[in-house]
């Protein structure tokens, strides 16, 4: 399912020595905003005269402006010249295939093959998206890739 993408992010994690969205973007030269928007909007990609931008809803907790910083940076990196609708609260159930790939690139980025290995046996996928801080729709993604 999509190796493509699990390679894309094993290549940047390995080249820059981090799984940390913000820190990637740093790196790729994207620019990272948080702003005020509308309650349904989490965020969004822009490309704008060789500029990325990854603008971010500041009223999102921590931990989902995390996943909705890689769920954008996925954009940048896989969609680099389309400007992305906004990432809008069902997003990730989304069907479209730019959202899907967007959405694994976020999973793939945020839970390690091996963090789903040790908790496989043991845990249950709430568990594991509990653990990573990431909707339960990112876990199962990662889970399907790993074992279906």
């Amino acid at each position: 399912m999509r190796l493509w993408i699990k390679n894309i992010v094993k290549q940047l994690q390995e080249k820059y020595n981090t799984g940390c969205p913000y820190s990637l973007a740093t790196h790729l030269n994207i620019y990272v905003l948080q702003h005020d928007l509308h309650h349904e909007i989490n965020g969004y990609y822009k490309y704008d005269r060789r500029n990325r931008y990854i603008v971010i809803n500041n009223n999102l907790d921590k931990q989902m402006q995390r996943v909705v910083c890689a769920h954008e940076l996925g954009h940048a990196v896989l969609h680099k010249r389309v400007n992305t609708p906004f990432m809008r609260n069902n997003t990730l159930l989304s069907v479209d295939k730019i959202e899907r790939e967007a959405n694994k690139f976020a999973a793939e980025l945020l839970i390690t093959d091996s963090d789903l290995f040790d908790f496989h046996e043991q845990k249950t996928i709430y568990d594991v998206a509990t653990l990573h801080n990431v909707p339960i729709q990112l876990a199962e993604l990662k889970y399907k890739g790993l074992f279906l």
